[in-house]
């Protein structure tokens, strides 16, 4: 039988307006003040964890239920209709006093996304919203965005670390993906050492970006990257022995038990704990511990045959490697799944357009797909 899964936290609306497929590689060249630019189709769909990985592990072949709020608006009714589809929408919490989450995404060709982001109902989500008698019935709850959920970062994030006892003396295992903020905004300006300090020895799988998780962790270490990086992408001049891994050294000595931190394009760094660390890890998921204690390692990212949106390439990664871990993979084959899906998903302009069931993407991987260079 397979195990049940609660993908809850974050969930909004993006909405990506097609631009035109030239690529330039100065933001300013397209993007001047009083210039009109003749754009393609609008993209409109679910976004945020609950959206992007629930609706992903469902697509992958999971049991899965999603816990987001959303308001009683236009947009709240568009985010129902699109769950509806999936026979995915029983968990939402309707709340009249609150709008509903949306993102503006610009994918401009050849620059990295900018988002324009209104947190709406996110911000109110609490430990209550996900009732007792669900946990009872799951086996791994998962847990998106709270940096960008005021509710759940508020009083050094009492309120997440309420919710993630609850599911561990349920038996649940846990697992906890981050997201990026404005650092001038409230959340920014969180003690995020102490909540992270605080969060994580309650955390079986932790699936943060690198960049993300350095910003929170060690604000010091990130700006030296930003300098670095210069105008490119922070994770293409990431060393994996200097620059990651002593981020993971920060993690595992906070109690993290496995750890896989995305590293945008070029892939996915992993680490876990030993056997009696792991042993701590929800018992209902009956993970195969010899399979995953003491692993580090670095996964390549595969080949996409096209790229046309970043949207959610990180989300549906850890639907895979979840999905993949219920399903009993090790972890070494849990994240190659997950750098494939990875791949599969920015061939899409939206996060699920991409994907394919898990037993699909080996067939894929096990034809000779080809890893970046």
């Amino acid at each position: 039988m397979g195990k049940k899964v609660i993908v809850a936290g974050h969930i909004c609306l993006d909405i990506t307006p097609v631009f035109p497929d030239k690529k330039v590689s100065n933001l300013g060249d397209i993007l001047l003040p009083g210039k009109l630019i003749e754009m393609r189709e609008a993209d409109v769909h679910t976004g945020g964890c609950v959206a992007n990985t629930g609706l992903a592990m469902k697509i992958l072949g999971a049991d899965v239920s999603l816990m987001g709020k959303v308001g009683k608006d236009s947009f709240g009714e568009m985010i129902l209709g699109i769950l509806e589809k999936y026979d995915a929408a029983e968990g939402m919490v309707i709340d009249e006093k609150e709008s509903t989450s949306y993102s503006v995404v610009l994918a401009v060709p050849g620059i990295d996304r900018i988002f324009l982001h209104n947190p709406g109902a996110n911000h109110t989500f609490m430990e209550k919203d996900i009732p007792n008698e669900a946990l009872e019935k799951a086996d791994l709850l998962h847990f998106g965005y709270p940096p960008i959920m005021r509710s759940m970062f508020e009083n050094d994030g009492e309120e997440l670390l309420s919710l993630l006892k609850r599911a561990k003396k349920a038996g649940l295992a846990t697992s906890l993906d981050l997201a990026a903020v404005d650092a001038d905004s409230p959340a920014g300006k969180a003690d995020w050492k102490k909540i992270l300090k605080r969060v994580i020895p309650y955390v079986d799988f932790f699936v943060p970006s690198i960049e993300e998780l350095c910003f929170m962790i060690d604000r010091e270490r990130f700006e030296d990257w930003q300098q670095r990086a210069g105008d490119k992408d922070i994770t293409e001049i990431l060393n994996i022995k200097k620059d990651i891994k002593p981020i993971a050294d920060k993690c595992m000595a906070y109690g993290a038990k496995v750890l896989l931190l995305k590293c945008g394009a070029p892939g996915m760094y992993y680490r876990s704990g030993d056997e009696e660390v792991l042993k701590q890890i929800g018992s209902k998921v009956n993970l195969n511990i010899r399979d995953w204690a003491g692993k580090e390692g670095f996964e390549v990212s595969y080949q996409p045959e096209k790229i046309l949106s970043g949207t959610g390439a990180g989300d549906t990664s850890i639907a895979a490697f979840l999905t993949a871990m219920t399903m009993g993979e090790t972890l070494e084959e849990a994240v190659k799944l997950a750098t494939a899906t990875g791949a599969l998903c920015v061939a899409s302009y939206d996060s699920l357009g991409g994907l394919k069931p898990i037993e699909e993407i080996k067939e894929k991987i096990a034809s000779g797909w080809q890893k970046r260079s």
